[in-house]
């Protein structure tokens, strides 16, 4: 072997000292393809979670077709809406015996009011006697089954201690409480000024029994479709009034946002009404020389506003169950003003599941007769009172109606 042909030899056989910038080319194809097949799965995993998305946005119908909604900003929970525990106090009656009791009168001790299985009830110290039934059993006090068998909502004592019912279905009732006779006064489902009663909601009526003053919260959506109402902020709730004489039946007022609670003024010639969506309530002329008109009796609560009763002191007492938390978010105030964001929620969501993401807050506030604020009582997470719906006052204790609850609430106002 000559010289030039060894140097060949030895370059060819060199050893070579293994790096990983040495290794990095053998393998760069294996790298190449792995971050190929990563990138195809990435790709095929974002298709199959938007696509359906996609499909959900473009293709299916939603329930609602919200309209947008201008709410002022919530009121700061400070001074008379100072968050406390006072509601807490209060002591849950007849738990897992009465479910939704929404409404409450009493003619003396005795305490009536309506269940979510079509029953009108009576309570008399620890026991409880079923008066009347306005709808068609068999009553289980669920949603399919609420049309047939009724859902009793306003409850009022008229004069002679008759029963005036406000069925959500069936439409307004007297009730002799103790024949239990029930008369149908109005049926739901009747046409009244061209549209039809579908949500009849509250009452209240005048002292010698002639008027009845009551609420239609929507001809478009039904109570078991209430949060459909609210997000949809329909303007189609009505106030109207029953004459007992002529059997007439009058709108008195129409295009409000979920008419809810109703209660007279002491004078009887105009009434307050809560619009629930809103959040406010509105003061409707029903006689005298303004018959017809209406204006703001409080604006911008901080909560959204259900019954409406009278207070001891000359005010008024309004239960809310779900709060425009401030600071805090308001998930009601932030959707607003994207009705596309409402829409979509619908199409992916039934109301059982959105109800579930309402944060339980129960308020319950008295307002001075100028409509300022006196007092507030809360029980935040609804711990010992939930989902309230009317507060109602008798003997120094406020009785605590709610439209889901399994439970009646009592509060001594002299310890709060």
């Amino acid at each position: 072997m000559n010289e030039p042909e060894g140097l060949r030899f030895r370059r060819l056989n060199r050893p070579q000292i293994i790096t990983d910038e040495l290794q990095e080319p053998q393998y760069k194809g294996t790298s190449t393809y792995s971050g190929k097949v990563f990138r195809v799965i990435l790709v095929t995993l974002g298709g199959c979670l938007i696509l359906p998305l996609l499909v959900v946005f473009f293709l299916l119908e939603s329930p609602i077709h919200p309209e947008l909604l201008s709410l002022s900003e919530p009121p700061l929970m400070s001074g008379c809406y100072e968050p406390n525990f006072k509601l807490r106090e209060a002591q849950r009656l007849f738990e897992d015996q009465l479910v939704g009791p929404e409404s409450i009168a009493n003619f003396g001790d005795l305490i009536y009011t309506g269940t979510a299985d079509g029953k009108i009830v009576k309570i008399e110290g620890k026991s409880i006697t079923v008066i009347a039934r306005l709808g068609k059993p068999p009553c289980d006090g669920s949603r399919e089954q609420e049309p047939s068998c009724g859902r009793p909502l306003g409850i009022r004592v008229g004069p002679n201690g008759t029963l005036f019912v406000a069925d959500a279905y069936l439409g307004l009732f007297k009730v002799n409480p103790v024949t239990g006779e029930v008369t149908n006064l109005v049926s739901a489902g009747q046409m009244v000024g061209g549209r039809r009663l579908s949500f009849v909601n509250d009452l209240d009526v005048t002292q010698d029994g002639r008027k009845v003053y009551f609420t239609d919260s929507s001809s478009r959506w039904q109570r078991r479709d209430y949060l459909h109402l609210i997000m949809e902020a329909t303007a189609d709730g009505r106030v109207l009034e029953y004459d007992t004489e002529t059997k007439e039946v009058t709108v008195l007022m129409e295009n409000l946002r979920f008419a809810n609670g109703i209660q007279l003024f002491p004078d009887e010639e105009s009434v307050l009404v809560a619009e629930t969506t809103m959040a406010r309530i509105r003061r409707v002329h029903v006689s005298g020389l303004n018959k017809g008109g209406m204006d703001t009796f409080v604006d911008n609560l901080p909560g959204f506003p259900d019954n409406i009763r009278r207070s001891s002191s000359g005010g008024y007492w309004v239960a809310m169950s779900a709060v425009r938390p401030n600071p805090g978010f308001s998930m009601l105030d932030f959707l607003a003003q994207k009705p596309w964001i409402k829409k979509l929620i619908f199409k992916l969501f039934s109301q059982d599941v959105l109800m579930k993401f309402v944060p339980r807050y129960s308020l319950v506030i008295e307002l001075q007769e100028s409509g300022a604020c006196m007092r507030s009582f809360h029980d935040p997470h609804g711990m010992v009172a939930a989902y309230v719906s009317e507060a109602h006052e008798h003997d120094g204790h406020l009785y605590l109606g709610s439209f889901r609850s399994p439970y009646l609430c009592k509060l001594d106002l002299s310890k709060v």
